[in-house]
């Protein structure tokens, strides 16, 4: 019988920029829910002392010391996943970087494609290399870190806005293909969060006004268990509840 305390039991989950922040909080829900946490992100020293929080909760990770901008090396972790796993439960789609926040035409081509690079072309990748796992779960469930600035063209944020809203229309597209299967993917807007990003962008606001990291991976988890039947939506942590596809997020 299935533990209802710990409904991942048994689940392999990867979820990325999984060092600190809203990344290392989810991956420590999924891991207090049972599940066996592929934590991925550059920081190895984020990445041990995640370990150690996920040890210590009675579960268990697998450490990739990868960066997202190698695509290569997301082929191997699909690889290697497929040889010890032959599937993949969750996949959570959470690295991402900020990048300038300036007018458009002062956009560096440089910081331009490295943003594409992040926060767009290794989600695709991931969707690419990890979908043929997904499918293998009983109950393959992926979701995607946005924004609601992917909604309301405010000025300096140009490059960020848009990527997150090329990522919505990736995840859309993939949740509409995969409709018949057993994958269901979703987006998770969290909204202000006490996290390093948030505070890079606006620094006068006071952190202890904000939710927590830990907050908003408690509201991701439902988003990743085999009883959520939604895809292709977008869910608001503000708002606490999933948006029609033309809303603000």
């Amino acid at each position: 019988m299935a533990d209802n305390r710990k409904p991942l039991s048994d689940r392999v989950a990867l979820i990325t920029g999984a060092s600190r922040g809203i990344g290392a909080a989810t991956a420590l829900e999924l891991a207090h829910a049972g599940a066996h946490v592929v934590a991925v992100a550059r920081t190895v020293g984020g990445l041990e002392e995640l370990d150690d929080k996920i040890r210590a909760a009675g579960s268990s990770a697998t450490l990739v010391p990868l960066d997202i901008k190698d695509s290569d090396g997301i082929a191997r972790l699909a690889v290697a996943l497929n040889e010890r796993y032959q599937r993949l439960d969750v996949l959570v789609g959470n690295a991402g970087i900020l990048g300038p926040l300036s007018p458009l035409s002062h956009v560096e081509p440089k910081d331009w494609d490295n943003l594409i690079a992040v926060n767009i072309t290794a989600n695709w990748q991931l969707i690419r290399c990890m979908d043929i796992l997904l499918q293998r779960s009983q109950a393959g469930r992926a979701v995607f870190l946005t924004s609601r600035v992917a909604h309301t063209g405010r000025a300096y944020w140009g490059p960020y806005a848009a990527s997150k809203s090329a990522l919505e229309a990736l995840v859309r597209t993939y949740a509409s293909e995969s409709v018949t299967t057993p994958v269901r993917a979703n987006l998770f807007s969290p909204g202000p969060t006490r996290t390093r990003m948030y505070a890079s962008a606006f620094p006068g606001i006071d952190p202890l006004t904000l939710p927590t990291a830990e907050d908003v991976a408690k509201a991701i988890l439902p988003l990743c268990l085999a009883d959520c039947a939604e895809t292709g939506k977008l869910y608001s942590f503000r708002e606490k509840k999933f948006l029609d596809f033309r809303a603000p997020a």
